[in-house]
């Protein structure tokens, strides 16, 4: 059984490749039995433990599993809010084959997952894109995001103004030019493509500065009880998500204002699966496009079976 660490997983992926095993993993056999969800108290905050499996259904495929602990208070310790594991198997029968830094895996495809939803969603000459977060997830969602648009400026809003200017040192190092906003409102009134990553409970982005034609992209309110955005940007918006089922159960940005009644929840047109399988989403001018993301077990497996085959473990 190999050990691969977080420097394994970023030497065997690439956005690109990424973004097209997650769509070929939309199309396949693969089965998602509902995530293990569990409340853990703490005093700095209530942890979250996960447990993610999923597994090709046919033959010669692979069996994953990946545990995820969410830890806010984490913070204050210099650790990162999330951490994971990932054990990837054989598909036929149930060896182990690979322990995957869990963690760096889901910074990947989440942001991979995201950059496809863009891809099929928002304007092809989409050329602004702005990130609410400075955190881990930050660098992947720009990189991500630049492998499907033609994005030529990229602005960076966080909390604290110091760790978006540490952010976007590091991005300058790496060629890509990031300027640090401090007026939010004024930052998403300018951006084609909005991606959010933050632990907010309260909303952060207006639907009233949302410019025609702009595209949403939440990630970080994973619960039902956290929001990144207000009731105004979802009943202004189309509405898609990555996975319908959890994202109606999880998502607290489309699961609170359907609980007010402001929405339904056959407002969420289509899901990630459905626009992999050739759900028919026209654009028209001006449409404002949300697209709302809990994760999903079959985004982990789709990476770690792409980092197994890359450091030479078969199934």
């Amino acid at each position: 059984m190999r050990v691969i660490d977080r420097e394994g997983v970023d030497a065997a992926l690439d956005f690109p490749d990424l973004i097209a095993a997650i769509e070929d993993a939309l199309r396949a056999e693969i089965t998602l039995p509902v995530r293990h969800h569990h409340a853990v108290p703490r005093a700095d905050g209530d942890a979250t433990h996960l447990i993610m499996p999923a597994w090709h259904r046919n033959a010669g495929g692979f069996l994953g599993v990946k545990i995820v602990n969410v830890f806010p208070g984490n913070s204050l310790r210099g650790l990162p809010s999330v951490m994971g594991t990932y054990v990837l198997m054989h598909g036929d029968t149930g060896a182990p084959l690979a322990v995957i830094d869990g963690t760096r895996l889901t910074l990947w495809r989440t942001a991979a997952a995201s950059a496809l939803a863009a891809r099929f969603l928002a304007k092809p000459d989409a050329s602004v894109h702005l990130m609410v977060g400075a955190g881990a997830l930050a660098p992947f969602f720009i990189r991500a995001h630049r492998a499907v648009r033609p994005i030529t400026r990229t602005i960076l809003w966080n909390k604290t103004r110091a760790n978006a200017e540490a952010l976007a040192a590091a991005l300058s190092a790496r060629g890509i030019a990031v300027e640090v906003a401090d007026d939010l409102e004024a930052a998403v009134r300018q951006a084609d493509i909005i991606s959010t990553a933050t632990l907010s409970t309260i909303p952060l982005v207006r639907g009233a500065w949302l410019k025609p034609g702009a595209h949403l992209d939440c990630v970080g309110a994973f619960s039902a009880s956290m929001r990144e955005t207000d009731d105004e940007a979802v009943t202004r918006a189309r509405l898609f998500a990555d996975v319908r089922a959890s994202v109606l159960k999880e998502g607290g940005d489309f699961v609170q204002p359907i609980r007010l009644g402001l929405i339904a929840e056959a407002r969420i047109e289509a899901d990630l699966f459905d626009l992999a399988r050739g759900f028919a989403f026209s654009r028209q001018p001006g449409d404002i496009t949300f697209y709302k993301s809990t994760g999903s077990a079959i985004f982990d497996l789709a990476a770690a079976a792409l980092v197994a085959q890359a450091s030479g473990v078969a199934a």
